[in-house]
């Protein structure tokens, strides 16, 4: 359990001057995340419990702890299901062989994929048909990564995180190649990245739009648009969660510090000396409730005033598996 924070009414000196609190718009959960969380509630529903979910669902201990609760166990791997229960594949998607072994084993599974991530797993397929070569941009160990690179044949497929990957590339100027990109990454860092691989090979093709998905950029833009006012930015968000380190690195770009924090208990007194405006934000995987006890936690230490920095509005939405609608 996490500490509860005093009373905001008795914990603060009284001569504590007001905090301002800017929050960004959109922020937490996008499309993606809620049709997979919805996904595994609704298998839950249908089937009973157990269902069984391969990794975490989403990068957010809140969320996952929340859905053991109703009944999801948590797996890595598809040998520790048994045979006549359902299993659900996490939102950063799968590689091929995944679904292969389950059909093998006449498992019930669901694909709780994001379609922006299936989006680029399809995108592998055709250039693998067209006989080029993809480079792939993205971060090594990442779920999304395996899953993507997992779409095609080792060897046809080439990982590069940064410039100085790049440059250690060992194909020719005039070979067949391709990029794609995993889809939370940080909007700069990636065009940079993007520049090097044109600038190396004049003819390498890319996708006709970004891979980077609009819930990552949308929220990218909106910490860009408050930071430079802040003395200090928070994202709410798990460590191992992408699109949310890349929130603090945006922060930090512009000269203002940030901190990544799962729960209102990790905020460190000491960030708010000094401090006049806090920026406030969430990754992807973040549920609304978990900002809102950050708003609770600095209330306690400071006097706030919220106001809400609206970047745009967001009203995608994704269609459930077919085997819960039906």
């Amino acid at each position: 359990m996490n500490a509860p924070f005093p009373d905001s009414t008795t914990a603060r000196p009284a001569d504590l001057r007001p905090l301002k609190l800017l929050i960004a718009a959109p922020r937490g959960f996008c499309a993606g995340v809620d049709r997979a969380i919805e996904i595994v509630e609704k298998a839950l529903e249908r089937y009973g419990a157990p269902v069984y979910v391969r990794h975490e669902i989403v990068h957010n201990k809140y969320v996952v702890e929340g859905l053991k609760a109703k009944g999801a166990i948590f797996v890595k791997e598809l040998d520790e299901v048994p045979a006549d229960a359902p299993v659900v594949f996490s939102a950063h998607g799968v590689p091929k062989s995944v679904p292969a072994e389950a059909q093998r084993r006449e498992m019930i599974y669901l694909d709780a994929t994001c379609p922006l991530v299936s989006k680029v797993h399809r995108q592998a397929e055709r250039l693998i048909e067209k006989d080029m070569h993809i480079i792939f941009i993205g971060h090594e160990g990442h779920p999304e990564v395996i899953g993507t690179m997992g779409q095609v044949k080792p060897g046809q497929m080439t990982l590069v995180e940064n410039i100085e990957d790049v440059d250690k590339l060992p194909f020719d100027s005039d070979e067949p190649l391709a990029y794609l990109t995993q889809t939370t990454l940080s909007v700069d860092d990636t065009r940079e990245v993007i520049n090097a691989l044109e600038w190396r090979y004049p003819n390498i093709v890319g996708p006709k739009a970004e891979d980077i998905c609009y819930a990552t950029s949308n929220r990218q833009a909106a910490v860009k648009e408050l930071a430079s006012d802040c003395d200090l930015v928070i994202v709410v968000g798990a460590p191992n969660s992408s699109n949310s380190l890349r929130l603090v690195e945006v922060a930090e770009r512009l000269g203002t510090p940030g901190r990544l924090i799962q729960r209102a208990s990790e905020i460190d007194p000491a960030w708010l000396d000094g401090v006049d405006t806090v920026g406030l934000t969430a990754g992807a995987s973040a549920p609304e409730v978990l900002v809102r006890e950050v708003v609770d936690g600095i209330a306690a230490l400071r006097p706030v005033q919220e106001e809400t920095i609206t970047h745009t509005e967001e009203k995608m939405v994704f269609k459930l598996p077919r085997q819960l609608t039906e």
